[in-house]
């Protein structure tokens, strides 16, 4: 059944639709837009020769056919990898019917040519970006990620309408660092558990969005009504079953962040 809500919930494609394509590549995306939703969701890497990359792990060992860690390869030699047939072991889904989106299956993405599919989707789709730490790279990831975003005019808002683009991390320090350096650029702080300092909805400062675990919103409900109370947006991850979506419309959360944009957006009645 679905339930009115009184605000449009943002249904935020966590990897891509991650469910139904392999995590990060270029076809989860496209999923994800072709499937409505809001945003696109993405982590972060700076490889040994300064690109970023769109890898969860530190080592490649659970998503491609190579092993070692993000910051020691060079783009060329993640290219070589297979980051796709761990997930289609048999075959791939039946919405896949031109056989070059195979290969989108499977190559490492950069968030430069996801920033270009971004550009070229025919209406706004928002990007959260999330930072990964700890890194070899420290700073070095923000300094680029900035420096693309600007390339791509995304580094301030827009005159008639909310920020495209907001950065997330586990990290209060990443999020100085991006605040610093572009004030106007949201950024969300993600949360596994809350720390005792934290108990009485405080967030770090400068930082406007929360961004707390399905773990701590199904734990701790009246958490989520004193981020509210304290003046901020909640953004949740990761949000799959049917139930979690209902608490958080529930609670009034302003995103969800999911692996089945498509399911997700159908339940709220989008």
């Amino acid at each position: 059944m679905t339930h009115a809500t009184p605000r449009t919930v943002h249904v935020v494609a966590h990897r891509g639709a991650s469910e139904d394509a392999p995590e990060h590549t270029l076809a989860a995306y496209r999923k994800a837009i072709e499937d409505g939703a809001d945003g696109l969701e993405c982590d972060v890497r700076l490889t040994a020769d300064g690109h970023l990359v769109l890898v969860h792990d530190r080592r490649v060992n659970r998503t491609s056919n190579g092993r070692g860690a993000v910051s020691a390869l060079e783009l060329s030699e993640l290219a070589a990898l297979d980051f796709g047939s761990w997930k289609d072991r048999e075959e791939a889904p039946d919405w896949v019917t031109d056989p070059a989106l195979r290969s989108e299956r499977t190559s490492v993405l950069t968030l430069e040519r996801l920033l270009e599919l971004v550009a070229d989707a025919g209406r706004p789709v928002e990007l959260a970006i999330e930072t990964k730490h700890p890194t070899r790279w420290a700073g070095q990831v923000e300094e680029r990620l900035l420096f693309l975003l600007k390339r791509f005019g995304l580094d301030a808002p827009p005159a008639d309408g909310p920020h495209p683009v907001r950065v997330m991390s586990f990290s209060a320090r990443s999020l100085h660092r991006v605040r610093a350096a572009a004030p106007t650029v949201p950024t969300v702080y993600l949360m596994q558990f809350i720390s005792p300092r934290m108990r009485d909805g405080r967030m770090p400062a400068g930082v406007r969005i929360a961004g707390p675990g399905m773990r701590i919103v199904r734990n701790h409900p009246g958490f989520i009504r004193k981020l509210h109370a304290a003046g901020y947006a909640v953004h949740v991850w990761t949000v799959n079953e049917p139930e979690d979506v209902q608490l958080c419309a529930d609670l009034g959360v302003e995103a969800i962040i999911t692996n089945r944009p498509r399911q997700v957006l159908s339940q709220l009645g989008r």
